[in-house]
């Protein structure tokens, strides 16, 4: 309620990899269903499909023309990616971060929720936003130079079997990893086998740096309950094992998701419903993504459209 949110579901991102075209328009759907599932209000927000706003396509190749090839060498995530997808590193998956500077640049976004590991794409769309706005307009600013929000506490949900990793929906090893549509009893057995530490006796802190495990299960624990860290300790001070603690985890994820997988299912199950969300979605994204575009456009001497 306290902010103008937009929120997209990146399906013009997902194709930087191969995708199967089918299992791509379910993904889509799944995705969007699932913003609704959790409570995401299309009537206070504006939640859209990113192929739906031509926008988005035009302006990123706009940036491209502003972006320097060395920028995006440097970009961390490209390294990874192009070291997981060898046989297919296409032109796409080097330049998706200007994409990404679109998406945020249209909307005149004045803060943008990012994990660390996305910090440096932030940043790229900020030097992108100053360059720009310094060439053809520094006096009146076309785009806004967005801030990140970071959250101190949960910033990012880490794997399960290597908590100094973040959990990542591509990971090969399904262990790892927890989904919002997961069958509860898949959830409680990969949180019974996940990594805590072999410290004897044991016990219940949050030490991101000494016990990575325990602190991962703990931020799981405290975003499914709403406990804090320090209620947390206090209830499991003196375990003489992690056995109980994982079970009580798995059960108040299980709890935390059931609800918000019901909706899914019915919002899932309406397509008429989820064709409207995304109609009137990319009405309002477009036209105020015109709006930048439009002033985008004037400013490098493009011509209008008679």
């Amino acid at each position: 309620d306290d902010y103008d949110c937009q929120y997209c579901v990146v399906d013009l991102h997902a194709v930087t990899v191969r995708q199967d075209p089918k299992a791509l328009h379910e993904a889509t759907l799944d995705a969007l269903a699932i913003c609704l599932a959790v409570g995401v209000d299309p009537k206070k927000s504006t939640l859209f499909v990113q192929s739906h706003v031509p926008e988005h396509a035009q302006l990123g190749w706009l940036l491209n023309c502003y972006t320097q090839m060395g920028e995006l060498s440097r970009m961390t995530q490209f390294k990874d990616k192009s070291a997981r997808y060898a046989n297919d590193v296409n032109v796409g998956l080097f330049d998706y971060p200007v994409l990404m500077a679109a998406d945020i640049l249209l909307y005149g976004a004045h803060q943008v929720p990012v994990g660390s590991d996305q910090k440096q794409h932030l940043e790229l769309a900020r030097d992108i936003a100053t360059r720009f706005n310094n060439i053809y307009s520094p006096e009146q600013p076309i785009f806004q130079v967005p801030e990140p929000y970071i959250p101190t506490v949960n910033a990012r949900v880490m794997s399960l079997q290597d908590a100094t990793k973040k959990m990542s929906k591509s990971d090969d090893n399904r262990k790892n990893v927890i989904t919002l549509l997961e069958e509860p009893k898949s959830i409680l057995k990969k949180i019974n086998k996940a990594q805590t530490d072999t410290e004897t006796p044991p016990s219940i802190r949050h030490d991101i740096e000494n016990k990575a495990g325990i602190a991962n299960l703990m931020g799981l624990y405290s975003a499914a309950t709403g406990m804090s860290f320090e209620e947390i300790e206090a209830k499991y001070q003196g375990v003489e094992m992690y056995g109980p603690f994982k079970k009580d985890v798995g059960e108040a994820v299980v709890a935390m998701l059931e609800p918000i997988q019901a909706e899914y299912h019915r919002i899932r199950a309406d397509r008429a419903y989820m064709d409207e969300v995304m109609q009137q979605g990319a009405e309002k994204a477009s036209a105020r993504a015109a709006e930048t575009l439009k002033k985008a456009y004037e400013a490098v001497g493009f011509v209008a459209r008679p």
